[in-house]
């Protein structure tokens, strides 16, 4: 296949500023209603890494992200989220960006270019054999991301690549490549856009397959989250009532002496 950089073509749309507000939202919403068709035909794709990461995370590995701009800091957005989430250490899930957390916030001039960073990266966190690690790049052609791909190709660590151009060097390079192919941006070349949505998801699909696969999920609550503010409190109050058909204070009392739901409904069920 001919690689084509689809995400850096024309947009559909012409003349953006002569559009009304309501004319740009509208436009916007059209192209963003393909994003999850774009994401559906990449499900044999997810599907086929999911079960290599639960399986390496079992045997203590961990996942990282690694990406450059708006694709790292998506990366890092999942990782952090996971422990509130599933209340896991915070080690389990890495998001990497070129440029360090300083970019994060704002760019870092040629970061993303950078062929050996990748890797320092990743070694700086003793990366190994247990781990699996998917480089993100919209247009897949990041040097930051795909030469730390091919070092961990022949270190026999499993690689994962989330593009949004199909047939791009990064998916070449990813022994598990996923492939979401959106097409124009509707502003030209603005992959924070349809491919960031795109890549949001799939990462969202990514990480609560694993932890649903890892135990983290009971029924489909969020037994194990962490109980870090009053709404999350309420929630893990809420989910115990419900469970035991106890009354709030009983519940309240449960979490209090547990620290999570999952704590509170198991040792409920001992002492009974």
């Amino acid at each position: 296949m001919k690689f084509k950089l689809t995400t850096e073509t024309d947009s559909f749309h012409h003349d953006l500023e002569k559009m009304s507000v309501k004319e740009l939202l509208k436009n916007i919403n059209r192209e963003d209603h393909s994003v999850a068709d774009a994401v559906e035909k990449s499900i044999p794709q997810i599907e086929a890494l999911v079960p290599l990461i639960v399986d390496r995370m079992k045997q203590g590995g961990r996942l990282f992200y690694l990406g450059a701009g708006t694709s790292g800091r998506l990366g890092i957005v999942d990782a952090s989220e996971c422990p509130p989430t599933f209340g896991v250490p915070h080690d389990w899930v890495i998001g990497l960006i070129a440029g360090g957390d300083s970019a994060i916030r704002k760019a870092v001039e040629f970061a993303e270019d950078s062929v050996s960073q990748g890797w320092e990266d990743l070694r700086s966190y003793d990366i190994s054999e247990k781990d699996v690690v998917i480089g993100i790049a919209a247009s897949g052609t990041t040097p930051y991301v795909i030469a730390a791909l091919e070092k961990c190709n022949s270190n026999g660590i499993i690689t994962g690549g989330i593009t949004c151009n199909a047939g791009s060097p990064l998916a070449l390079t990813a022994q598990f490549p996923i492939e979401v192919v959106v097409g124009p941006e509707f502003v030209t070349g603005s992959t924070r856009m349809k491919a960031g949505t795109a890549q949001k998801l799939v990462l969202n699909m990514i990480s609560t397959a694993v932890m649903i696969q890892l135990g983290r999920v009971k029924g489909n609550k969020m037994v194990d989250m962490q109980l870090s503010n009053n709404k999350l409190v309420d929630r893990g109050i809420r989910m115990v009532m419900n469970e035991l058909g106890i009354s709030r204070k009983e519940a309240e009392l449960l979490i209090e002496e547990n620290g999570n739901v999952r704590n509170a409904i198991k040792n409920y069920h001992a002492g009974t």
